[in-house]
């Protein structure tokens, strides 16, 4: 059967609440290092299969920890660099387009772009029995307020805090050599804390050591968060293409598929993400045609309300074998206790938890509080036959 862990009476009534108590205050005081320790724990974890397929082809722990970390980080050094460029790229394009789209006249009637959309726009409302709706003159009006007020200053203002953003990411992709340093630590004494954990624990027959089932259900979270990305950035970009090709959102169909991919990267972050993930649509669309980002909302707006109720429950629940509502629950406690950094890590979290609770749920044994009594034998009597 195992080893199996009994906790006496006392312990239970007076030692596990003040356990509880001192442990809350701990993490309460240095909740910025339990933060820390425990994310360095959920990366050496899930790097931990890689570092052992590396050993399988006899290299030594140490050398497959430095390449497995050296990979990691130039994949993501990549990424950030990918993304980084891309971004202060497509929002330098759109800050001109902006620009243009206010202050570069086009032919003899020397009229913009925005002062065509609203003869167009007035045009469209007279024959469509809305007369008396005047916006012709009032839109011109604040064209010029915006051309006079000089729009390249202040798309150059965005171009300007985008670049610093995207600096200020990079520095603080430094800053977190501190989190790589204490998960190389874990990770090179990974095998001796696993050999410990089986020394005291052995596994059952056809029962995973300790270590390897909390592996195998990190695992499955990330299965779970490439399924849940895939499936809301194709989402997007499908729904982008449709209102590209039904004239919705002119030009869409082109940029529908790096649309999407940027959605899909972004779902990783929870609450954020999906907010992120709509800007680059929602912003090509005001300066392609303003009126084509109310189209482009609504789709974002229909796709993160299935996305949040139906799609991550669902998804994450029956990879990470949870009720939907606990996830719910896990993801906006998470939230609630550390902010944005709480709701990222809550799901790795309560994969961790389940496949301890399943490990030791028949290895802790709780005393009882009453002994049961034994039972008092009784001598069976047969009855007497009565004479006739």
């Amino acid at each position: 059967m195992g080893t199996r862990l009994v906790v006496p009476r006392w312990i239970q009534l007076v030692g596990l609440p003040l356990l509880l108590v001192l442990a809350w205050l701990l993490a309460s005081a240095a909740a910025h290092v339990v933060f820390l320790f425990v994310v360095a724990a959920l990366i050496a974890l899930l790097l931990d299969p890689l570092v052992r397929g590396l050993q399988r082809v006899r290299l030594p722990r140490g050398l497959s920890v430095a390449v497995v970390y050296l990979a990691f980080a130039a994949a993501l050094g990549l990424v950030i660099l990918a993304i980084a460029t891309a971004v202060v790229g497509e929002t330098k394009t759109a800050a001109n387009r902006f620009n243009a789209y206010f202050t570069h006249p086009h032919g003899v009637s020397g009229q913009t772009s925005a002062d065509r959309d609203i003869d167009r726009l007035q045009a469209w409302l007279n024959t469509h029995r809305l007369k008396s709706i005047k916006i012709q003159q009032r839109g011109h009006k604040l064209v010029r307020q915006i051309r006079q007020r000089d729009v390249g200053k202040y798309t150059n203002k965005i171009v300007t805090f985008v670049e610093g953003a995207a600096i200020s990411i990079g520095k603080t992709l430094f800053s977190v050599v501190l989190l790589l340093v204490v998960s190389i630590y874990m990770l090179l004494d990974m095998q001796r804390l696993g050999a410990a954990i089986n020394r005291r624990f052995p596994p059952r027959a056809a029962e995973q050591p300790l270590l390897m089932s909390i592996e195998r259900s990190l695992a499955s979270y990330v299965r779970g968060q490439i399924a849940l990305s895939l499936i809301i950035g194709t989402s997007a970009g499908v729904g982008l293409w449709i209102l590209g090709a039904v004239g919705l959102l002119p030009h869409g169909q082109q940029y529908a598929l790096l649309f999407g991919a940027w959605v899909a990267v972004t779902e990783v972050i929870p609450y954020l993400g999906p907010w992120l993930g709509a800007v680059p649509a929602v912003a090509y669309a005001l300066v392609v045609h303003p009126i084509s980002a109310v189209w482009v909302v609504l789709l974002f707006l229909g796709i993160h309300q299935i996305e949040g109720h139906v799609v991550v429950p669902n998804v994450m629940g029956s990879a990470l074998r949870l009720h939907p509502l606990l996830v719910i629950f896990g993801l906006a406690a998470g939230a609630e206790l550390y902010g944005l950094p709480g709701a990222l890590i809550a799901l790795p979290l309560l994969a961790v938890a389940r496949a301890i609770w399943e490990f030791f749920s028949d290895r802790i044994i709780l005393e009882k509080w009453r002994e049961e009594e034994e039972p008092v034998p009784v001598e069976l009597v047969e009855p007497r036959t009565l004479k006739q």
